[in-house]
């Protein structure tokens, strides 16, 4: 159980590093947009959404949940983004 458990913790901990890595490309991004709409950039969500979905179900894992987690995420990275794009364009 403890060997499990230690497991489970290199995961976490290799998951929150991609999510840090996610992050820091969408603040880089937010540089090159010319918009706060376009920094929402729906379809592109609506993309990634539906590809890692796909993604789940390919690999036995619920895609219900890898909708929430992502669609939580997204939400928070685009408020992020939104910062970071006003902060570059100095509004």
């Amino acid at each position: 159980l403890d060997e499990a458990r230690e497991e489970i913790d290199k995961v976490d901990k290799e998951i929150v590093k991609l999510i840090a890595l996610r992050n820091n490309y969408i603040k880089q991004i937010a540089h090159f947009k010319t918009s706060v709409d376009e920094v929402k950039a729906q379809d592109r969500i609506d993309d990634v959404i539906s590809r890692v979905r796909a993604q789940a179900i390919e690999l036995d894992l619920s895609p219900n949940l890898i909708n929430d987690l992502y669609v939580r995420m997204i939400d928070g990275m685009v408020e992020s983004e939104i910062a970071e794009f006003r902060n570059a364009k100095g509004a």
